[in-house]
């Protein structure tokens, strides 16, 4: 499996991106900015797309599959491009609060604690649907990790499209996301003009 090892703090500084958007509580350090030349049109479309997929964790090939699929949905490619990305499981666990970061969440989905609609699934990128219930296994309930990782993401707003008990652990998809409710830094136009030529 492929993984970007690049440094996450470092990446976050040249996207200009705040590391508190991927959920770490780090500071991007505050060394004086260089001379940054003017980018070109590709140059601005194609850090947009970086964003994206930095953001959710994906790579190029997985993130051009996603476009291909989104420009044969109805509606506008860019908000289906980004509503597939916030319904993959792995982002669904973070923004429930049961992960500190998506990469956090997908070892989690990876390590088979999830169970969506009491099926076991191990797979990140696995679509989750309206109605689908996401809920930890009775057997790592108990384990100190989501105890942990609750007491920090307690106070992150779940989003509206989602419900969350975190008493019990569980989940639920309410509705499929609007563009309003991805908040995300991004201007996903440019990520559609730049596969577009």
């Amino acid at each position: 499996m492929a993984r970007d090892m690049t440094p996450v703090l470092k990446r976050c500084r040249s996207l200009g991106l705040e590391p508190a958007l991927l959920g770490l509580s780090k500071k991007a350090s505050k060394r004086t900015p260089r001379q940054v030349r003017k980018l070109s049109e590709y140059g601005l479309q194609l850090r947009e797309k970086q964003k994206v997929k930095f953001i959710y964790g994906v790579l190029e090939k997985q993130f051009r599959n996603y476009y291909d699929k989104a420009a044969h949905m109805p509606g506008i490619t860019g908000e289906n491009l980004l509503r597939m990305l916030e319904m993959r499981l792995d982002n669904v666990v973070y923004r429930l609060g049961y992960g500190r970061t998506r990469t956090d969440a997908r070892q989690v989905v990876r390590h088979n604690h999830i169970r969506v609609n009491g099926k076991k699934v191990n797979i990140p990128s696995y679509q989750v649907s309206v109605g689908d219930k996401i809920e930890i296994r009775e057997k790592s309930r108990g384990m100190d990790r989501f105890k942990n990782t609750l007491d920090v993401t307690g106070t992150r707003i779940v989003p509206e499209w989602l419900s969350a008990d975190h008493e019990g652990l569980t989940g639920a998809i309410v509705s499929a996301p609007t563009r309003e409710q991805i908040d995300l830094p991004v201007n996903e136009t440019l990520i559609i003009e730049l596969y577009s030529k």
